[in-house]
């Protein structure tokens, strides 16, 4: 058992390696690689010659893993994937992987009512289905919204590793802003998800400020080692509580936002509302319902709020109800304007 666990991490790591077209990998490397995986994961020393690593490869070229993975040697010496889009991880499972999904989804499913796992219901829904249409060859039932080009995704395990073993990041990184990419010194706290993207937490070695990296915008990651890592406690609950989206302000930004809903679409805000310190204050005659929230006047709030179009209007504060009235004015300038 221990022989299969230790060549399935090596597999998983040499497949990390070669999907990252950033850096070039010799043997040697790869060697490194699958021995530091195995020493964080087995907590000791595990010896991986150069004939284990070489026959890693011809497994994984092979069909007999059901692999076939298009590894290649460059230049003669560098190693990598023919097609940067390949990963075993989209392999099909087999009948005995499938096995295994199905008596752990029974096992964990008797832990549903633990309030531990309330919070994962719909991961435990999805892999159920996911089991169910692999077995029975039926479309999916579940179907959860997902953007298979999304940039930087290929990051998180890394980033993720990097965290929990307190790691000073060097990321070269290129804002939408900027005309070349710049190189900063991370000190890396959590990964947020916000509206499909991901953005890593941290702050700069140089400074104090927490501050938020879009993945999508991260070019490159390396390390270093030389650097003593800050620690800070950000707990995500209470750092995010009055935030919608990833911008988190000051309290002068903290607010009352009290806005109108109008009859058809009030029942949307009420049974999904935009932040959990929604309130309902009062409900009109017509069907029309106003409500509050306790936020910060952000960027996510205003394009929440715009995406409601003409059924809200924010009624206070009267900064963010002029904001939104310059919005509306731009937005029926461009409707007015005629293109060619």
């Amino acid at each position: 058992m221990a022989r299969t666990k230790n060549a399935l991490i090596r597999y998983k790591t040499l497949d990390k390696c070669l999907q990252n077209n950033y850096r070039q990998w010799t043997l040697e490397d790869l060697i490194n690689a699958c021995s530091d995986a195995l020493y964080e994961l087995e907590g000791r020393n595990v010896s991986v010659s150069k004939r284990t690593i070489q026959l890693d490869i011809q497994l994984m070229r092979s069909d007999k893993l059901g692999y076939h993975a298009p590894i290649e040697v460059y230049d003669k010496k560098y190693y990598r994937y023919s097609d940067p889009d390949y990963t075993i991880t989209d392999i099909p499972l087999t009948e005995n992987d499938m096995q295994v999904l199905s008596e752990t989804m029974e096992m964990l499913k008797q832990f549903r009512d633990f309030s531990l796992f309330q919070e994962l219901t719909g991961i435990f829904n999805k892999l159920e289905d996911k089991i169910y249409t692999q077995k029975s060859k039926r479309p999916s039932i579940i179907h959860l919204d997902k953007n298979e080009d999304l940039k930087g995704l290929e990051f998180l395990d890394e980033l993720y590793q990097a965290i929990l073993k307190e790691v000073v990041l060097v990321i070269t990184y290129k804002s939408f802003k900027a005309r070349h990419p710049q190189i900063m010194v991370i000190h890396p706290y959590l990964l947020k998800e916000f509206n499909n993207r991901w953005f890593l937490v941290g702050k700069k070695h140089s400074g104090n400020v927490v501050f938020h990296l879009a993945l999508d915008r991260i070019q490159k990651i390396d390390y270093n080692f030389d650097l003593t890592y800050q620690p800070r406690h950000l707990d995500a609950d209470t750092y995010y509580q009055h935030t919608i989206g990833v911008t988190v302000k000051d309290d002068t930004q903290l607010q009352t936002v009290v806005f109108k809903v109008n009859r058809e679409n009030a029942p949307y805000v009420e049974t999904k509302p935009f932040h959990r310190s929604q309130e309902i204050v009062q409900r009109h005659k017509g069907g029309a319902v106003t409500f509050s929230i306790y936020v910060h006047l952000n960027f996510e709030l205003e394009r929440l709020l715009l995406g409601f179009g003409e059924t809200l209007e924010v009624l206070e504060p009267l900064q963010l109800r002029n904001r939104m009235k310059q919005k509306f004015i731009k937005g029926v300038s461009l409707y007015n304007s005629v293109h060619d």
